[in-house]
């Protein structure tokens, strides 16, 4: 017989097995994707959508869930989706991009992901991973802690998410390709959105801007993805600072900010503190472009946050970046650090022992428009 000590160390084991393997679920979702036509900027347009709506779904897991999407392509475009940040542990064939993990499910077709999001919390983000449509056809993913953890600050009192995005007045199948055809950039999107709405200081927008209603007191986690194709954004709400808590889900040392800058792919998690007088405040996004002579659309998308029970009123605006503000750009990123006292499933080092500065810079040489190199030169020559 069993030693009374060995036998009760290996039910334990057995139960805390059993434990973690009920805690995680499988979550299934299904992916109609097609046309779909709404209204933006003064017009009606076409665009590719999942369930018929801009952002597609937003998908709730919790750390150690498996997540099943059956997509189904009802588009005339061949399709993927990506599911951006997830590390794919053992599903690598689940990762999205066309032609590098899977084929691209043909129009008519379907294709059924599964894979299981191990070691992470937070917020990451899923996309169509063929041509630009990704611009329509996108949403949050967000990991939750398993059943039992908590998050490593103070519960809110509510999460929403905040995709920033680009808005085009044609279809952006047909803006890519003609920029690949002429050689030159493509054309600038028409608009920024924040969750699909391009906000009030576009034309016929009065209507098609989001709104988040608060309590006062309340403190709520804002989970800002960008969406956006080409442009780093910067985010603000007037009067409001945000503690940034996380980053394309890893966790920071909290740091608090009136600007978050985000980058296309970016995802960040702050905390707003709904502290202010009850009225209406816009929140705001612009470009951020530190590279002169590089065209950009320079515009603004605006949503509002409304105090419950403020009287009507016009809602105070920040005041926003320069397009190239590249000191409060640099300040921003340089002050994100990762949070060493967890969660975490690989503890980050504690000891440094080679400090490296890395430079990353783009091509910018002029291609010398000789002999059959005429028509050589994009955007900058």
């Amino acid at each position: 017989m069993a030693h009374p000590q060995v036998f009760l160390f290996a039910c334990a084991i057995a139960l805390l097995a059993s434990s973690s393997m009920f805690s995680a679920e499988v979550i299934e979702h299904s992916f109609h994707v097609q046309n779909h036509t709404i209204s933006r900027l003064c017009g009606r347009q076409v665009i590719s959508a999942v369930n018929g709506s801009l952002p597609g779904p937003t998908l709730h897991v919790r750390e150690g869930d498996t997540l099943v999407v059956h997509v189904f392509n009802k588009l005339p475009y061949d399709l993927s989706i990506h599911w951006h940040g997830v590390f794919q542990l053992l599903s690598g064939w689940a990762d999205g991009p066309e032609f590098a993990t899977q084929c691209a499910i043909r129009p008519g077709n379907s294709y059924t992901y599964r894979f299981n999001l191990t070691g992470q919390e937070g917020t990451l983000w899923w996309h169509a991973h063929v041509s630009w449509l990704r611009a329509t056809v996108h949403g949050a993913l967000i990991i939750r802690p398993k059943r039992g953890r908590t998050y490593p600050f103070p519960k809110p009192y509510r999460e929403v998410p905040i995709l920033l995005g680009e808005w085009w007045n044609a279809n952006v199948v047909d803006v890519e390709n003609e920029g690949l055809t002429s050689g030159a950039a493509p054309n600038n999107s028409n608009a920024y959105t924040i969750n699909g709405q391009p906000g009030d200081l576009y034309p016929c927008s009065s209507n098609k801007i989001y709104k988040l209603i608060v309590k006062q007191g309340k403190t709520y986690l804002l989970r800002i993805i960008n969406a956006a194709l080409n442009n780093q954004l910067f985010f603000k709400i007037a009067n409001h600072n945000m503690k940034v808590v996380a980053v394309d889900a890893a966790y920071t040392n909290p740091y608090i900010t009136d600007v978050v800058v985000v980058a296309p792919g970016q995802t960040t998690d702050v905390l707003l503190t709904a502290n202010q007088v009850p009225a209406s405040y816009y929140m705001a996004a612009n470009p951020y472009v530190s590279v002169a002579g590089v065209p950009f659309d320079n515009t603004t998308t605006t949503g509002i946050i409304v105090y419950e029970g403020a009287k009507l009123s016009s809602p105070k605006m920040p005041i926003l970046q320069a397009f190239n503000d590249t000191p409060t750009t640099h300040k921003f990123f340089t002050n994100l650090t990762g949070l060493v006292t967890g969660p975490f499933w690989v503890p980050p080092p504690r000891q440094v022992d080679e400090h490296m500065f890395i430079t990353i810079g783009l091509g910018l040489i002029a291609c010398g428009k000789t002999g059959n190199n005429a028509t050589c030169g994009g955007p900058n020559g």
